[in-house]
């Protein structure tokens, strides 16, 4: 009886937008309460959630993100990927996905792609007479590789959770980011097949060079953090904090970033930075509760009473994350998600690796989808348009992203690349 009143108390003040933190974290303390259970052993479950070496790698990722976009790194791939693609019929397009998949490789969230290359991207396709829905639709979609594409924060916090390499999981996910950005490009050739009126630019190597000699160093990001993880120069952690601090470098190099931007900097990136940790304090909490009332087992019986095949399973899991990517913020919904649903995946012989890359893609679809949609309110902050009508251009896109997560259900071979 405890835990469904915990359940409905959770459930109902996430509806009324109640901070998603204190939603988990109020009803929790009141279950421990009510129960006779030890406050302090409940602080201290919390604390000890976000007391993790590995998670120091998520406020490190997000102060890179931040860097890069104070120091105009999305602006230069961007100009670099429009002198690359400008001559192809909706080339702003193709040049949008671009520039998300370049930036990805330093942001690792939607939030801060949405936001640096939102406001670049959309203007500029207005401009050239692109629908605004279509404009800021795509720029939504092509937002969510970075959260997938490594290094991905949510990754992290998966990892984590799950006790499984980070590494690992970031090599899983080079692929299924490819794949989404695919996906759309698809969906860009179709599209502009029937659209006459779009312009060209004509293609110019001196633009090409030009562009890419401002962009390449920003281009060597992933060489560093991703190449010093996979070559074992570095663990993910410590990955982070080279990044961050190659990308001040470039930032003063550039001169786009001076010693008083660093106080915003900071600011920022710590004001992120705790909203997630204070989350995964609260979800820990919750977790260590559930794990008390033995909910991981009671639904794992469940499941495997209802069916015993790994990819009906996975397509239950995925039904579900969606649901609660709907409705929560994705890394509550994964903190939250991960301890019950890893065991019953591990029942069937699931690769946990290959379920991580599941639950982070299918989770960050939750970013897009409404009432909650946080990309959606960012893109429409930084362009003004109404929100309705950013989540009427996302729609369409949906159909790539699902695509890819039914593929990677269907072919767990798809990732290979942990096995080199």
């Amino acid at each position: 009886m405890a835990m469904i009143l915990l359940g409905v108390t959770v459930l109902a003040l996430l509806l009324l937008r109640v901070p998603v933190a204190f939603a988990i974290l109020g009803p929790s303390v009141v279950y421990l309460v009510a129960t006779g259970s030890s406050l302090e052993l409940g602080l201290r479950t919390a604390i000890n959630g976000v007391d993790s070496w590995p998670l120091l790698a998520v406020p490190l990722f997000v102060l890179l993100g931040v860097i890069a976009n104070h120091a105009g790194i999305a602006d230069r791939l961007f100009d670099f990927a429009l002198a690359l693609f400008g001559r192809v019929r909706g080339g702003l397009a193709y040049v949008n996905i671009g520039s998300s998949v370049g930036f990805s490789w330093m942001s690792g969230s939607a939030l801060a792609d949405a936001a640096g290359l939102g406001t670049v991207q959309v203007p500029a396709m207005q401009r050239e007479g692109y629908p605004t829905r279509f404009a800021v639709g795509l720029t939504g979609a092509s937002s969510l590789i970075s959260p997938v594409m490594p290094p991905s924060i949510p990754a992290v916090v998966f990892a984590s959770v799950a006790g499984v390499s980070t590494g690992a999981l970031f090599a899983a996910s080079v692929l299924p980011a490819f794949l989404i950005a695919f996906g759309l490009v698809v969906c860009v050739w179709l599209w502009s097949r029937r659209q006459t009126f779009l312009k060209t630019r004509a293609f110019r190597w001196q633009a090409v060079l030009e562009t890419g000699k401002r962009a390449i160093a920003g281009l060597l990001t992933p060489v560093v953090v991703i190449g010093g993880i996979l070559t074992g120069a570095f663990t993910p952690t410590e990955a982070a904090a080279v990044g961050c601090v190659y990308m001040l470098i470039l930032g003063f190099a550039y001169r786009t970033l001076t010693i008083r931007d660093l106080a915003p900097v900071l600011r920022n990136a710590a004001v992120t930075s705790a909203a997630i940790m204070i989350i995964i304090g609260a979800t820990s909490l919750l977790g260590w509760i559930l794990a008390k009332e033995r909910v991981p087992g009671t639904i794992a019986q469940w499941m495997t009473d209802l069916t015993d095949s790994p990819t009906v399973f996975l397509f239950l899991a995925v039904a579900l994350l969606i649901v609660l990517g709907a409705i929560m913020e994705p890394t509550s919904a994964l903190v939250l998600s991960v301890p019950i649903l890893l065991p019953v995946a591990k029942s069937f012989g699931i690769d946990p690796i290959h379920f991580g890359v599941i639950v982070v893609l299918t989770l960050m679809i939750g970013l897009l989808t409404p009432p909650v949609g946080p990309v959606a309110f960012v893109l429409s902050s930084v362009t003004k348009i109404p929100v309705r009508e950013v989540f009427r251009g996302l729609m369409p896109f949906m159909i790539p992203l699902i695509t890819v997560v039914i593929l990677l259900v269907l072919f767990p071979s798809l990732i290979w690349l942990p096995g080199l």
